[in-house]
């Protein structure tokens, strides 16, 4: 739910009610308003995708993942895979002993990324074979998933097996435009080829009717053969 004050976005989450799964915090909203929006929406029955992509040294993202495995509803908390095992490591380890922790996700490759955007960087590989790479290094670090194109699903279903997570961004209803999106996907193409969790964001944030929207979503999912939804 990456809009600029808690006012709106617990608007918005008002009107989501029975309509979304889970709301996201991302990093617009979660440094304007700190911990306080992931208490408010709690409040307001949802629990939270919380998106904050930390990547550091291993003690500090450490550090900051037990913070926010202490806030209320954090059910999922992503971190990038590219700081290496020794850090994802890290951060399984500080929520090892914690009573219902959040599942770590980490994030593969940006969806707004191409293989240009990853060549000026020094990553000589395609997006799909580098997020492939990054997933299988997130299970053997022990992370419960990752977040990943849903151009990349296939693939690391059948190299990460059936139980671990796939969230997937970039997922635009047939008639909504891409945005500053590279790799997307409709909801159903996304459930049909593995996804658990969808990541939605501004075609339902920026709809007449942010409601209509999540539920015509949702619709498109069950028919596909899920009933989630993740707002943002």
């Amino acid at each position: 739910m990456d809009v600029e004050s808690l006012e709106p976005a617990c608007a918005l989450a008002g009107k989501l009610q029975a309509a979304a799964g889970l709301t996201k915090v991302g990093s617009q909203l979660f440094t304007a308003e700190g911990p306080q929006a992931v208490e408010k929406l709690a409040g307001l029955g949802f629990e939270t995708f919380l998106d904050l992509k930390f990547h550091d040294i291993p003690n500090t993202v450490a550090g900051a993942v037990a913070s926010a495995a202490r806030l209320p509803g954090v059910r999922l908390l992503t971190l990038h895979a590219l700081g290496g095992k020794a850090m994802m490591r890290a951060a399984r380890e500080a929520v090892a002993d914690k009573k219902n922790r959040p599942l770590l996700l980490g994030v593969t490759i940006l969806t707004s990324m191409d293989a240009t955007d990853l060549n000026e960087v020094g990553i000589s590989d395609s997006p799909g074979t580098r997020a492939l790479a990054l997933a299988r290094l997130a299970q053997e670090s022990g992370l419960d998933g990752v977040v990943a194109s849903a151009h990349e699903i296939r693939a690391i279903r059948a190299a990460c097996g059936p139980k671990f997570l796939i969230v997937v961004p970039g997922v635009r209803p047939a008639n909504s435009s891409a945005n500053d999106q590279s790799r997307v996907a409709t909801p159903a193409e996304a459930i049909q080829w593995g996804a658990d969790y969808l990541v939605v964001g501004r075609p339902i944030t920026s709809a007449p009717d942010p409601r209509e929207a999540a539920l015509s979503i949702a619709a498109e999912m069950a028919a596909a053969g899920s009933a989630f939804a993740i707002p943002s």
